[in-house]
């Protein structure tokens, strides 16, 4: 870290208290053009091959030793033959309330008005890692290269901005992921919601999550 970069950080401790405020009212009353993405992760279809994370990881040009994706493995319940395993996909939730850009001192972390996608500006992030913090969920983390902050954008700027699925999701052998637009009724992930069970992680919190999850029918339901 630059030494103007500590400095800058040390003054903006005083100040983050008094742009949060500010920035949870721009938040909320961002327009969003008739588009919020969404995804749902069907824990029932997921056999943890972890192919997700490898096209996570080749299509965003993601580092090794930090990735933006992580499939979670729990278990065995049951014995031998019928132990079954559960899995958890952890990545952002892009929050409709995110936290991570209520503490953004320098309008790093934004939500992306056209999408509702939660994403970074690394040309603006100053890598003091207040979002890290204030994410409730713990996916964030620091670029090794860059040095800011980064996390799932939905292949926002290499998959979707050639017209295509996150990688993830054209990935995924059991077609575990569903994609699409939250406010479309017509949408197949709007019907996959309205049709199935489904839970998002830690809704107590007020973070409006836009991940939503099939549970398991084995283990409990974590978040």
């Amino acid at each position: 870290m630059s030494c103007s970069r500590r400095h800058f950080i040390a003054g903006m401790g005083a100040v983050i208290f008094m742009t949060g405020p500010v920035n949870r009212t721009l938040a909320q009353t961002m327009s969003i053009n008739g588009i919020r993405y969404g995804m749902v992760y069907d824990e029932t279809r997921c056999i943890g091959c972890t192919a997700c994370m490898d096209a996570c990881r080749e299509v965003n040009k993601v580092p090794e030793g930090v990735s933006r994706l992580n499939i979670i493995r729990s278990g065995p319940t049951g014995e031998f033959p019928e132990a079954k395993y559960q899995f958890y996909r952890h990545s952002c939730q892009h929050c409709d309330n995110p936290p991570c850009v209520d503490v953004c001192p320098t309008g790093a972390s934004y939500k992306d008005a056209a999408t509702g996608i939660v994403d970074v500006n690394p040309d603006r992030c100053v890598g003091c890692q207040y979002c890290i913090a204030a994410c409730p969920y713990r996916v964030r983390f620091i670029h090794p290269v860059r040095k800011t902050a980064d996390k799932c954008n939905f292949c926002r700027d290499t998959n979707l901005a050639q017209g295509k699925l996150p990688a993830c999701v054209e990935s995924c052998p059991t077609k575990a992921l569903t994609f699409g637009n939250l406010d479309d009724p017509n949408s197949e992930i709007v019907k996959l919601i309205e049709n199935r069970t489904t839970y998002r992680a830690k809704v107590h919190l007020g973070t409006e999550p836009k991940m939503y999850r099939i549970p398991s029918k084995h283990g409990e339901i974590k978040g």
